[in-house]
């Protein structure tokens, strides 16, 4: 089992406090962001991909 199915799914994440943040700090902060992002869609991707070959074995 991996560890993190173990972890609470609605867990929020903490806030930093961006007004210490330098500008510099800030877009790598953006980077990233948006690389978690792109790492949760090609997840629901792969989730998706996954449901619909089990949608279709069960429909045969």
């Amino acid at each position: 089992m991996d560890t993190d199915e173990l972890d609470p799914l609605k867990k929020k994440p903490v806030k930093k406090d961006l007004t210490r943040m330098s500008i510099g700090d800030l877009k790598e902060y953006i980077d990233e962001l948006k690389a978690e992002i792109a790492r949760a869609d090609a997840e629901i991707t792969k989730k998706g991909k996954a449901r619909s070959g089990a949608d279709s074995f069960f429909k045969s």
